[in-house]
This record gives C-alpha cells, sequence and structure tokens, in this order.
C-alpha cells in the first residue's frame, strides 16, 4: 500500500479518536509531520518496534 495513503488512514484514526500504530521510521516520520502540520493533540510512545500515535482529549489535563 501507498506510504501516503497508509498516512491518510492513520490520521484519519486519529482524527477520529482512535490510536494508530507506525512500523517503520519513514512511516513514523511522514506521520509526525502530518500531525504537526494539522496541529493534533498526539501522544507520541516510541517503542523498539515503531510508535504509537495517541490522541489527548483537550479536556484530559495532567496534573
Amino acid at each position: 500500500m501507498d506510504r501516503h495513503r497508509q498516512v491518510e488512514e492513520k490520521i484519519s484514526q486519529l482524527m477520529n479518536g482512535y490510536t494508530a500504530y507506525a512500523e517503520t521510521d519513514e512511516l513514523i516520520r511522514l506521520m509526525k509531520r502530518d500531525v504537526a502540520r494539522r496541529q493534533l493533540n498526539v501522544f507520541f510512545d516510541r517503542t523498539d518496534t515503531g510508535c504509537w500515535f495517541i490522541p489527548v482529549d483537550p479536556g484530559e489535563s495532567k496534573h
């Protein structure tokens, strides 16, 4: 599948409040770029095997 199509699908997941996962460095880079461009509030959890993109509820505050 085309990487840009994968990014579109994963960004759509994030915008709908669902977590997305990317395995390759290229996909992670593209995802981070798109998240920044869209100014999405997302937590990045980088692991040895990939990166979780977790949407953060804007009403959620951390104390």
